[in-house]
């Protein structure tokens, strides 16, 4: 539920952003991302959205892989057909949560600043996110 508020925000601002009247060019994200660092971006030490949450992300993707582990084991061991696909289905939703888990914190901590700095950074950011809410949409 945060992570539809959320989205629901970025989709305001996006639609703020478009009305209000544009004297830059855009130019392209980084393959690497825009870095939200906490002397602002592009400069200094990387300050990540999910880093208050480091533990937990790590938490859930350790378990994650632990099911991924044991699926390759009941492949191994010939497991009926269908009780791989309930476990595969167990470690996609485990995987789409930490997904929306950091979704959230980005939104939350560097789409945020960004915003609050507003110009290209703000345009970039809410463009990387927007990317990001379609690339999770479409898996």
């Amino acid at each position: 539920m945060r992570v539809a508020a959320m989205v629901r925000v970025l989709v305001m601002r996006c639609m703020l952003h478009a009305s209000l009247p544009r004297f830059h060019t855009f130019r392209a994200i980084p393959p690497e991302g825009i870095r939200c660092t906490s002397e602002g971006y592009g400069k200094g030490r990387v300050v990540v959205g999910y880093s208050d949450n480091k533990e937990t992300i790590l938490k859930r993707l350790r378990r994650a892989e632990g099911q991924v582990r044991g699926i390759q084991r009941m492949v191994e061991e010939d497991t009926y057909c269908i009780d791989v696909l309930t476990q595969v289905s167990a470690a996609t939703k485990a995987l789409e949560n930490v997904a929306l888990a950091l979704l959230d914190d980005h939104l939350g901590h560097c789409v945020a600043e960004a915003s609050a700095q507003g110009g290209p950074v703000a345009d970039e950011k809410i463009r990387e996110a927007s990317a990001a809410i379609a690339r999770l949409v479409r898996s």
